[in-house]
This record gives C-alpha cells, structure tokens and sequence, in this order.
C-alpha cells in the first residue's frame, strides 16, 4: 500500500530505506571515530564529506518519512550545509570552525526538538535523544572541553581538525543511525498493521 510520502513505494520498502540509512548513518560514525587512526587526512575536507554524506543520507530518509518529513529533511539540510561550509573553504581555520561545528549542533538539536513535539511513541524519545545530544556536543565545544587531547592521548599525534571533531560526529552520527533505525521498525510495524 503506498502512502502520501512516498508515491510508488510500499510502506516496507520506504522502512528499509530508512533503516538502511540509518546503518548507513551510524557505519559514517563509525568511520569518524576511526579518523584519528588514518594519517596525512586533509582534515576539513574530511570532515566536510562525513557531514554532506551523512546530511544528504538523513535528508532522503526524511524524504521518505509520513510524520514530521518536513524537519526531518530539515535536520539533514543542515547537516549537508555544514558539509559543504567544510569543503567549499578548506583553508578554514581552527576556531571559525569550532563555531560552524558549534552552530550546525545547535540549529540541528532545535530542529529535531521542535519535531519530537510532533512525534509520538519510541519515535519522540529516539528525537528528542538526537536533540539532546547535538545539544550537549555544542554546549561541551562551547564549554572548551579538549576532546582532542583525549583523541591525541589514545591515536598519537593526529591532525588538529580530525582529532577535535572525529568524536563528536561519530556520536552525533551514532544517535541520529538510532533513530532512522527506530522510525524504520515504527514504519514496519505500521506496514504489517491491519
């Protein structure tokens, strides 16, 4: 049975689209811890990649969605923003980039906030889990907490860029893979309803 959302697609195949995303999403994260590993890593393009990548992932996901799809595209609208912020001015230096990293969590958290008041169920905690992460990420990069010496003390030297913000992506990354991976068993659950 096809919906609104998504004309032609089943309600299974959007939830697999979704879920896929969502691992999709979270194997990003998973790459991004791994970051301070690699070496010689061109640091804003890097990261740059990671949020279009990611940004332009969550914003097919939310494409496909029957509840607040309008924000959920929006969340990743944003996220593809940062991207390519990063990748269209690579010689961007340190701090300008602490606060587009700082006001990419911030505007994405408020987003997903507003749309968790539009959820329900499961749905509504895995968003407002996202919200509250993104929103907590940019409070500590705000706060000044050296996630880089963390980085640097367990990989070794890393470049400055990779190491400050590999981790924060990843766990950024890691909650919004969560609730794509929610919204898609929500979406099957929905499909297999009578």
């Amino acid at each position: 049975m096809a919906t609104s959302a998504s004309p032609g697609l089943s309600d299974h195949s959007r939830a697999m689209l979704i879920g896929a995303a969502g691992v999709a999403i979270i194997l990003l994260g998973v790459g991004s811890a791994l970051l301070p590993a690699a070496d010689r890593l061109k640091g804003s393009a890097i990261i740059g990649g990671l949020l279009l990548v990611s940004g332009l992932i969550e914003l097919s996901a939310g494409s496909l969605r029957r509840r607040v799809r309008p924000y959920a595209m929006a969340a990743g609208g944003v996220t593809a923003l940062a991207g390519l912020l990063f990748i269209l001015r690579p010689t961007i230096h340190f701090f300008p980039t602490v606060t587009v990293i700082i006001a990419w969590l911030f505007v994405r958290s408020l987003i997903l906030i507003y749309a968790s008041r539009h959820s329900r169920g499961s749905v509504r905690t895995w968003m407002g889990l996202s919200a509250g992460m993104d929103f907590l990420l940019a409070v500590l990069l705000i706060a000044g907490l050296s996630i880089a010496t963390i980085v640097i003390s367990i990989f070794g030297p890393t470049p400055q860029l990779i190491a400050s913000f590999a981790w924060v992506l990843a766990a950024s990354f890691a909650v919004t893979g969560s609730l794509l991976l929610e919204v898609a068993s929500c979406e099957r659950e929905a499909a297999l309803a009578p």
